[in-house]
């Protein structure tokens, strides 16, 4: 589901704002977890296969833990929808990284997973005596990851991730499993991969779905003409290497 697809289903379906039986049903076997995101009941989105949809679109997350001390990372994900009863993340940090000491499967994480945003002016509503805003979606999911220490699955998740991602740029000639095995062993040793079975998915969609059907129909319109505010990575990547020029080879 593309981005554009994904966020007209949402504002075309306010049923979407309602747990289904069965996300509510299995909620109900886990253990309560602490909301960690405040959302009016508006923009609070249940349903599980839609929130699945919008993990793996947006995979690149933020790993906050508190462990030893408040940490976050930022990483890929990929997400295994059918283990467990919400899904697990699978994905790995740095070994040098203190967060590391939060990956033994007894300290809670959330995984925030970010989605596209703006500003939203007043001009673009049909009833325009209002404040501006800004539309934005997330899904927050928690659970107590824990640290992958089997070579085999290690490796195993690491080809999972780079297929993933090879296919997300066009897919290229690159191959993993070409690599020698004792160099990527040598490479593994740098990193700490983690499993992390979701045990609360918190989904948090701010697109104006409670508005009326003009402004509804003014939002789609003017965002479509909108310039993406950030720019491309390109655009950045670009303006880094301007201001950092590479240094010649010694």
């Amino acid at each position: 589901m593309d981005r554009r697809t994904m966020i007209a289903a949402l504002l075309a379906a306010p049923g979407l704002a309602h747990a289904h039986a069965d996300a509510g049903d299995a909620a109900q076997d886990h253990p309560a977890t602490d909301p960690s995101l405040y959302i009016p009941q508006p923009h609070r989105v249940e349903d599980r296969a839609f929130l699945h949809d919008f993990m793996d679109r947006f995979p690149f997350v933020d790993l906050v833990t508190a462990t030893p001390t408040l940490r976050i990372t930022h990483i890929p994900t990929v997400l295994d929808r059918g283990r467990g009863a919400l899904g697990t993340v699978y994905a790995h940090i740095s070994a040098q990284n203190p967060q590391r000491a939060a990956l033994d499967g007894s300290h809670q994480a959330i995984v925030v997973f970010r989605g596209p945003h703006s500003y939203i002016s007043p001009t673009w509503y049909a009833k325009q005596d209002v404040t501006p805003t800004w539309n934005f979606a997330v899904a927050h999911a928690s659970g107590r990851p824990k640290a992958i220490t089997d070579p085999d699955e290690t490796h195993a998740l690491l080809a999972r991730l780079i297929k993933k991602y090879e296919a997300s740029v066009g897919s290229t000639a690159y191959d993993f499993d070409a690599l020698p095995r004792e160099y990527v062993a040598g490479m593994m040793k740098g990193i700490v991969p983690f499993v992390m079975e979701i045990e609360a998915i918190e989904g948090k969609f701010k697109l104006g779905q409670e508005r009326s059907e003009g402004d509804r129909q003014g939002v789609l319109q003017h965002l479509k003409d909108v310039p993406y505010r950030e720019g491309s990575l390109y655009d950045l990547t670009a303006a880094l290497y301007r201001q950092r020029p590479s240094r010649p080879a010694q």
